[in-house]
């Protein structure tokens, strides 16, 4: 069996189009979207359109949600953010989808899939952990709490997303993989990034695939799609982190609320000078 996983698509339509392309040369028994379809980037009605009729899987990602929440003003969020000029990004792409109908397809998704039983290795895939959506697999992840999630989701491997970066890690028997991102990288390396895995015998072998696409284009559509111009700061984050394929917005978050300062454009020009290595790509 060959299975691809893709995820963190964020409304990047031309990294995706780039990896369905590569799969569809590649002669895959399955397809499991692994959450975080939409936000972030300006073609979320489009990517949806893309993927909604091929017969893929999809897990929920904490975007999807999100935008869901966003448009139900659910109470669990911050109540200030929907006045707040910094959420105004997400503001705008929940307004988009909702127009075009495309949430309560969201509000269907599954938080974990897992491969056929009879399978061996057992696999278990989720956009985070299947704890939680934003428990995201990496060397960071103490490993207690991995074994904490082996406990009480039984599996020998665990794919997740979530964090952008691609990872193969294990920990007492236990293997976590990490699928990158396709359209909005952390690592550094501006390309399209995805995982295959080919069952061979007793083992799954993990392949990281990653993809050159048309970057300027991607860059382009936020101003073409109105994004940029109705999202302001956060939109134009969320492009940086595209263009440097590098994590902005939730540094940038962190470190005006460590400071005590107010998500501006004064303080974000504080922040590159605060932070320069966050503005290096790798490629």
């Amino acid at each position: 069996m060959k299975v691809a996983i893709l995820a963190d698509i964020h409304g990047n339509l031309q990294a995706l189009e780039a990896v369905l392309k590569d799969i569809s040369q590649l002669e895959v028994d399955r397809v499991i979207v692994n959450g975080d379809l939409v936000n972030r980037g300006p073609s979320n009605v489009e990517v949806l359109e893309s993927l909604w009729n091929e017969s893929f899987i999809f897990t929920l990602g904490n975007h999807d949600d999100l935008v869901c929440k966003w448009q139900d003003r659910a109470e669990d969020l911050p109540q200030s953010w929907f006045e707040d000029p910094f959420w105004k990004a997400t503001a705008w792409v929940s307004e988009q989808l909702a127009r075009a109908n495309w949430l309560p397809e969201l509000r269907t998704l599954p938080m974990i899939y897992r491969l056929e039983p009879e399978l061996s290795p057992s696999v278990l895939v989720s956009h985070g952990s299947p704890r939680h959506y934003r428990e995201g697999y990496s060397n960071y992840l103490p490993d207690d709490d991995v074994l904490g999630i082996a406990t009480a989701f039984p599996a020998d491997i665990f794919v997740g997303s979530h964090t952008h970066s691609p990872l193969d890690r294990k920990v007492s028997g236990v293997r976590l993989l990490n699928t990158g991102a396709v359209g909005s990288p952390f690592n550094g390396d501006k390309r399209a990034q995805y995982l295959i895995m080919h069952q061979q015998k007793e083992s799954w072998q993990a392949e990281f695939r990653a993809l050159h696409y048309d970057h300027e284009a991607a860059l382009k559509a936020y101003e073409t799609s109105g994004m940029l111009e109705e999202g302001g700061l956060s939109a134009y984050i969320f492009r940086e982190e595209v263009r440097y394929a590098r994590s902005l917005f939730t540094p940038f978050f962190m470190w005006t609320e460590a400071e005590g300062v107010e998500q501006s454009w004064d303080t974000w020009a504080r922040f590159k000078q605060a932070k320069p290595e966050r503005f290096a790509s790798l490629s």
